[in-house]
């Protein structure tokens, strides 16, 4: 044991990098699953990079520890193998200290969307940064004053400020989420961050026993080797722990991922509870559809807005019909119910709004930038302007080349059918007679379920 207490290789060593595999394995499972199994869409900005910064975060962290540490036996022979390389530099800016800051970014978001109810002032690619000049203060210090022996051991004069920056590292997440802890989140993020909170600090005391017992009992090649696959067992469980809780995730992907939430429920209405009815009464006479009329009020149709949608779908230009269909949902929860409008109003800025978005929306510079530095997340008219350039936009294009297209044919076939009571079957499975006198006022007209042949939307038709 002695020969592999200060070269490496022990079989506990093994072990230890065998879990340290394992959990990287899961963490990248848990990462990309929403988006290769349940489809989530990729979302552009700090929704899916700190995530992806948190991957990188957590391989650099364990890789160091793996390097520095001599947990496997390997010779030192490039300047890239260097104790301040690995022990200074990547476990400590690139490591812990980004893993911990993106959290940190997390919760900051979290204050200034959901307390001061507007998208927060420094981007998160400006924030990272100035919450790693810590790091990275320590990091060069460090590798200027060169504490460190052939073994990557700093003495006890050294380690005390470095434990101590892990600590000071958990201070401003418990600030940011004891600030938020009174609002009532949809996705428990509180309940996440307190945590996270947790197995941060549960893990930053074990490495401080594992750290001074391995920096400083250099003689003990026992307490060498238990030391050594403490430090990287649980370093190994904490990576794994704090991605897997649910803040470190895209929304979506908490969504597709909560077991409590059905598989089906992945957009953002549906996992709020907004109701699926919009102006349209679902049950009622059918209403006529006129061109003459203005867009919006035919909209307001609920089937003619579907038909509408797989036109401009196939025209390429769907996400201006998604976008008002978005607002619309938006419009039904209670204005006295801020968190859900703040949820509902955060997705469709980052799904419409942003610059890159995955379905960003033509509206001018000066709306855009309106929204984007609103002060009121919760305002009913936040998106009244992009909506109204939005409909002049699809009135002059859209809305003229569809009166002649085989979409607004279709439509009216399908009106023309249950206008003249020939549904068959409700949703709800009830059987009618064929005969038009059987079918009751109260049926809904709009129903997709019957019988007869349903005309299709097919999405390749011009």
């Amino acid at each position: 044991m002695g020969s592999c207490a200060v070269d490496g290789g022990c079989p506990s060593d093994y072990v230890a990098v065998a879990i340290s595999s394992v959990s990287m394995i899961l963490l990248l499972t848990r990462f990309l699953l929403p988006f290769l199994i349940h489809k989530v869409p990729h979302v552009k900005g700090s929704g899916f990079w700190l995530p992806a910064i948190q991957v990188l975060a957590s391989f650099n962290l364990l890789v160091s520890i793996v390097v520095s540490l001599k947990v496997l036996k390997f010779e030192r022979r490039h300047w890239w193998q260097s104790c301040y390389v690995w022990g200074a530099w990547i476990e400590g800016p690139l490591g812990f200290g980004l893993l911990v800051s993106c959290r940190i970014a997390q919760a900051y978001q979290l204050y200034y969307i959901f307390v001061k109810r507007r998208l927060p002032p420094i981007r998160t690619f400006v924030f990272l940064p100035l919450i790693l000049l810590p790091w990275i203060a320590a990091a060069t210090l460090i590798h200027t004053r060169r504490p460190l022996n052939f073994r990557c051991h700093m003495k006890t004069l050294w380690i005390i400020p470095v434990v101590c920056l892990h600590a000071l590292y958990v201070l401003p997440l418990v600030g940011y989420t004891a600030a938020i802890r009174h609002i009532e989140f949809r996705f428990h993020e509180v309940k996440d961050l307190w945590w996270g909170i947790l197995v941060a600090a549960a893990s930053v005391a074990i490495w401080v026993a594992a750290c001074i017992l391995n920096e400083i009992h250099e003689d003990i090649a026992w307490l060498q080797v238990i030391s050594r696959f403490v430090l990287l067992t649980m370093t190994s469980v904490f990576v794994l722990i704090f991605f897997s809780i649910s803040s470190s995730q895209p929304l979506l992907s908490q969504i597709s991922l909560r077991k409590r939430e059905p598989q089906e429920n992945v957009t953002m209405g549906r996992a709020l509870g907004i109701p699926d009815s919009g102006l349209l009464l679902e049950r009622g006479p059918n209403p006529l559809v006129d061109p003459n009329d203005p867009l919006d009020k035919l909209l307001e149709n609920k089937r003619f807005r579907q038909s509408f949608m797989a036109f401009a779908d196939s025209c390429l230009a769907g996400e201006n019909v998604h976008f008002y269909e978005e607002v619309h949902e938006l419009g039904k929860i209670p204005l006295d119910d801020s968190i859900k409008r703040i949820y509902m109003t955060r997705y469709i800025i980052q799904k419409y709004i942003v610059a890159g978005a995955p379905m960003e929306v033509n509206i001018s510079h000066r709306t855009r930038q309106e929204i984007l530095c609103t002060t009121d997340l919760t305002h009913p008219n936040l998106f009244e302007d992009a909506v109204h350039e939005l409909l002049q936009l699809m009135t002059m294009n859209l809305a003229k080349d569809y009166w002649s297209s085989t979409f607004f044919m279709k439509f009216k076939e399908e009106i023309s059918m249950r206008q003249d009571g020939q549904e068959l079957e409700h949703l709800t499975g009830q059987n009618f007679s064929p005969r038009p006198s059987s079918v009751e006022i109260s049926d809904d007209p709009f129903r997709p379920e019957h019988s007869l042949k349903k005309p299709s939307f097919d999405s390749h038709d011009p």
